[in-house]
Protein backbone atom coordinates (compact mmCIF):
# COMPACT_ATOMS: atom_id res chain seq x y z
CA UNK A 1 0.00 0.00 0.00
CA UNK A 2 1.49 3.51 -1.23
CA UNK A 3 -0.43 6.82 0.31
CA UNK A 4 -0.21 10.36 -1.60
CA UNK A 5 -1.28 13.62 -0.22
CA UNK A 6 -4.03 15.17 -2.18
CA UNK A 7 -4.46 18.89 -2.95
CA UNK A 8 -6.50 19.27 0.14
CA UNK A 9 -3.70 17.81 2.25
CA UNK A 10 -5.60 14.50 2.95
CA UNK A 11 -3.44 11.25 2.95
CA UNK A 12 -4.79 9.01 -0.14
CA UNK A 13 -4.15 5.08 -0.27
CA UNK A 14 -3.80 3.14 -2.89
CA UNK A 15 -4.29 -0.74 -1.29
CA UNK A 16 -2.64 -3.72 -3.45
CA UNK A 17 -6.67 -4.86 -3.85
CA UNK A 18 -7.80 -1.07 -5.57
CA UNK A 19 -4.56 -1.23 -7.66
CA UNK A 20 -5.42 -5.54 -9.25
CA UNK A 21 -8.57 -3.91 -9.77
CA UNK A 22 -7.77 -1.29 -11.83
CA UNK A 23 -5.27 -3.39 -13.73
CA UNK A 24 -7.85 -5.76 -14.35
CA UNK A 25 -10.51 -3.68 -15.56
CA UNK A 26 -7.91 -1.05 -17.25
CA UNK A 27 -5.23 -3.44 -18.21
CA UNK A 28 -3.28 -0.09 -20.05
CA UNK A 29 -2.55 0.95 -16.49
CA UNK A 30 -0.24 -2.03 -15.52
CA UNK A 31 2.87 -0.15 -16.15
CA UNK A 32 1.86 3.31 -14.76
CA UNK A 33 1.32 2.61 -10.83
CA UNK A 34 3.27 5.50 -9.74
CA UNK A 35 1.85 7.90 -12.65
CA UNK A 36 -1.32 6.89 -10.70
CA UNK A 37 -0.04 8.27 -7.35
CA UNK A 38 2.07 11.26 -8.96
CA UNK A 39 -1.92 11.99 -10.62
CA UNK A 40 -3.18 12.70 -7.25
CA UNK A 41 -0.39 14.32 -5.70
CA UNK A 42 0.60 16.88 -8.81
CA UNK A 43 -2.54 17.09 -10.70
CA UNK A 44 -3.19 19.56 -13.85
CA UNK A 45 -6.59 19.74 -12.43
CA UNK A 46 -9.15 18.44 -10.24
CA UNK A 47 -12.47 17.86 -11.06
CA UNK A 48 -15.60 16.92 -9.02
CA UNK A 49 -17.71 13.59 -9.41
CA UNK A 50 -21.07 12.56 -9.18
CA UNK A 51 -21.03 11.01 -5.59
CA UNK A 52 -18.62 12.86 -3.83
CA UNK A 53 -15.51 11.75 -5.64
CA UNK A 54 -12.91 13.87 -7.16
CA UNK A 55 -10.95 13.28 -10.18
CA UNK A 56 -7.61 13.83 -10.97
CA UNK A 57 -6.61 14.27 -14.46
CA UNK A 58 -2.51 14.58 -15.85
CA UNK A 59 -1.83 14.40 -19.49
CA UNK A 60 0.70 11.45 -19.87
CA UNK A 61 1.35 11.61 -23.38
CA UNK A 62 -0.21 14.20 -25.94
CA UNK A 63 -3.90 14.17 -26.60
CA UNK A 64 -3.58 11.17 -23.74
CA UNK A 65 -4.95 11.83 -20.20
CA UNK A 66 -4.97 9.35 -16.61
CA UNK A 67 -8.15 9.99 -14.75
CA UNK A 68 -7.76 8.80 -11.37
CA UNK A 69 -11.07 8.77 -9.36
CA UNK A 70 -10.56 9.05 -5.45
CA UNK A 71 -12.39 9.98 -1.84
CA UNK A 72 -11.54 12.11 0.95
CA UNK A 73 -12.90 10.20 3.85
CA UNK A 74 -12.14 12.85 5.91
CA UNK A 75 -9.46 15.44 6.71
CA UNK A 76 -6.51 12.55 7.14
CA UNK A 77 -7.89 10.17 5.29
CA UNK A 78 -8.97 9.10 1.54
CA UNK A 79 -8.35 6.45 -0.88
CA UNK A 80 -8.40 5.95 -4.36
CA UNK A 81 -11.45 3.94 -6.23
CA UNK A 82 -10.19 3.91 -9.97
CA UNK A 83 -8.00 4.83 -13.19
CA UNK A 84 -8.06 5.10 -16.26
CA UNK A 85 -6.91 6.57 -19.51
CA UNK A 86 -8.96 8.45 -22.07
CA UNK A 87 -8.27 10.74 -25.02
CA UNK A 88 -11.80 11.85 -24.68
CA UNK A 89 -10.88 14.48 -21.92
CA UNK A 90 -13.43 16.63 -22.93
CA UNK A 91 -16.33 14.68 -21.00
CA UNK A 92 -13.96 15.34 -17.86
CA UNK A 93 -13.36 18.88 -18.50
CA UNK A 94 -17.43 19.25 -19.04
CA UNK A 95 -17.16 18.82 -14.89
CA UNK A 96 -17.37 21.38 -12.29
CA UNK A 97 -12.98 22.41 -11.95
CA UNK A 98 -12.23 22.34 -8.09
CA UNK A 99 -9.09 22.75 -8.49
CA UNK A 100 -7.09 25.24 -9.67
CA UNK A 101 -9.84 27.43 -9.28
Amino acid sequence: MDVVQSKNGVAIRLTEERWIHITEEHSELAGYYFDVLETVEEPEAIFEGKFGELLAVKEIEPGKHIVVVYKEVGQEDGFIITAFTTRRAKQVLKRKRLWPK
